[in-house]
């Protein structure tokens, strides 16, 4: 089939465009259109999410070469996804606690009234 390569070339575009989307979502790399970070973990997940269902499937239907790209993209992408998640679950906690400091010392000074 002479279209097989360009399929193969389509298929390859395709987990590329969804990992740059993943990784832009994870606020890995900058937003081309605004040049800014915009970091949005939940479209981040649903982003790896369909290349996972995308890997299941075209189980079977792969070459060699896509099946390593999908599985190593996937590896990639969930590994940051997690590190992202743990990095805001940090800033949460520092946000609470700083909110928790600012309580008190409104606390001390209404007290002090």
């Amino acid at each position: 089939m002479a279209e097989e390569p360009k399929l193969n070339m389509l298929f390859m575009s395709i987990v590329l465009s969804l990992s740059q989307a993943a990784m832009q979502h994870m606020g890995k790399i900058t937003n081309p259109l605004t040049g800014k970070i915009d970091r949005n973990l939940e479209q981040a997940k649903v982003t790896v999410d369909m290349l996972e269902m995308l890997k299941e499937k075209t189980k079977g239907n792969l070459v060699k070469d896509e099946e390593k790209l999908i599985g190593e993209t996937l590896a990639t992408l969930q590994l940051n996804y997690v590190d992202e998640a743990k990095k805001g679950e940090k800033e949460e906690k520092k946000e609470e606690k700083k909110e928790e400091k600012e309580e008190e010392k409104e606390e001390k000074q209404e007290e002090q009234k």
